[in-house]
């Protein structure tokens, strides 16, 4: 099946992406955490990693991120040239307490670097791990009875991500953060604090316009204040109804909110996505943008195609009404 999959994948994509569309220089793909969730295995059956890059393929994407299942090494990049698709990153998941990353994180950071490089994959995402302590403050993280990192959690965390960013950088790749709901770096001025304590010119920024919702922050405003630092993006909308939920306690945490399917599809939820896009093509962005949904109620496969057709029409509808070159 593989093998009629990638022309058939190569023609949409071609259908999808026409020389007029905003974001011309911009790479689109998507995160299989929708057919197989890593944090919470029982929202679906595991799909073999062959049958979702098919999936993915024949969606119209061009990229991936490692996946649930997926094989590392020489595997995964005939897996992904069979269906002409690319290793668009690789995400890592830090384990964090409030006094900052145990002893072993380093060599976590390191085996999920080696996998993105040993298949010839582009950027590491990083992340902290989830935190109890701070699901169940997930959308409400500004308060002040949040717990917080300390300040040698700070220290510890900002080293750490210095030295990865420094690592992945000797062997080609490039690091991007990516602020997470139920994790010390949740919200805005988390981010920020962060940003300031790192090598600016390393540690790039991925931009999960869900999860920076939830956190309280407004995209648009993020990209314009960040710039070039936002080297990656999440593009990942968020259900009302599930946010307002969550924000008033009724949804008791971050994992009850995925299951009520708080991110949602492209253009059905909270996210304005026309001002994210203009914002990035007012810079001629030429990142990822990664469609990301964590749960849906429906086929994964139909919600992927709703995404990138949504991301498709809105880049077309940009790349008609923006200005002409000189006007």
């Amino acid at each position: 099946m593989t093998l009629a999959v990638a022309p058939a994948a190569t023609r949409l994509r071609a259908l999808l992406r026409r020389p007029d569309d905003a974001l011309p220089g911009a790479s689109i793909g998507t995160v299989p955490i929708l057919w197989n969730n890593v944090d919470l295995g029982d929202l679906a059956p595991l799909v073999a990693a062959e049958a979702v890059l098919d999936e993915i393929a024949r969606t119209g994407y061009e990229g991936t991120q490692d996946g649930r299942g997926f094989p590392r090494g020489d595997r995964l990049r005939a897996m992904l040239a069979a269906r002409d698709l690319r290793l668009a990153e690789v995400y890592l998941s830090i384990p964090c307490g409030p006094d900052g990353p145990p002893d072993d994180a380093l060599e976590i950071a390191r085996d999920r670097l080696q996998v993105l490089h040993e298949a010839g994959g582009e950027v590491l995402v990083a992340a902290l791990d989830g935190s109890p302590e701070r699901s169940a403050w997930s959308a409400r993280a500004a308060d002040p009875r949040v717990p917080r990192l300390t300040a040698d959690g700070w220290r510890r965390l900002a080293a750490l991500v210095d030295r990865l960013a420094a690592e992945a950088a000797e062997l080609g790749h490039r690091l991007a953060w990516h602020q997470h709901t139920a994790t010390y770096i949740e919200t805005p001025a988390e981010l920020d604090r962060l940003l300031g304590l790192t090598d600016a010119a390393a540690v790039g920024v991925c931009l999960d316009v869900g999860h920076w919702t939830v956190g309280g922050g407004d995209p648009v405003a993020a990209l314009r204040r960040y710039g070039e630092r936002v080297t990656h993006v999440h593009l990942k909308d968020v259900d009302e109804a599930a946010l307002r939920a969550l924000r008033s306690g009724e949804i008791r945490d971050f994992g009850a909110a995925i299951r009520a399917r708080l991110f949602t599809e492209l253009g059905a939820g909270v996210l304005d996505l026309a001002g994210v896009l203009r914002a990035l093509d007012e810079r001629s962005y030429r990142g990822w943008l990664m469609v990301e949904q964590d749960s849906c109620w429906g086929p994964p496969s139909e919600s992927a195609a709703i995404g990138r057709r949504v991301l498709a029409a809105e880049l077309r509808r940009l790349g008609r009404t923006r200005p002409l070159a000189g006007t």
